[in-house]
């Protein structure tokens, strides 16, 4: 084994050590979010729709009342087309 090779690269490493990194004094901005209007407007109607409830109670009352009449009737050929159109958008997905 050569000292004087393990000398030599050892006296590099230390001259290379002497250098210092200067480092630049950055002023760094701040970080800003905007939501633009129509993101604003968005979030409105999705927390009115949000609200809203899924259940339209007042054609719910309509037919109760007329199956209670007697008078709530289905015909079968849209009962049919219903189920049709129910099982075909289940074979789609």
């Amino acid at each position: 084994m050569r000292i004087d090779a393990y000398n030599a690269v050892s006296q590099i490493y230390q001259a290379n050590s002497n250098y210092k990194t200067k480092t630049a004094n950055a002023s760094y901005g701040s970080d800003k979010v905007e939501i633009s209007s129509v993101g604003k407007e968005y979030q409105v109607a999705k927390a009115a729709v949000a609200q809203a409830s899924d259940v339209r109670e007042d054609k719910i009352a309509e037919i109760k009342a007329m199956m209670n009449a007697g008078t709530y009737h289905v015909s079968g050929m849209d009962f049919a087309n219903k189920m049709l159109d129910n099982f075909t958008s289940e074979l789609a997905l």
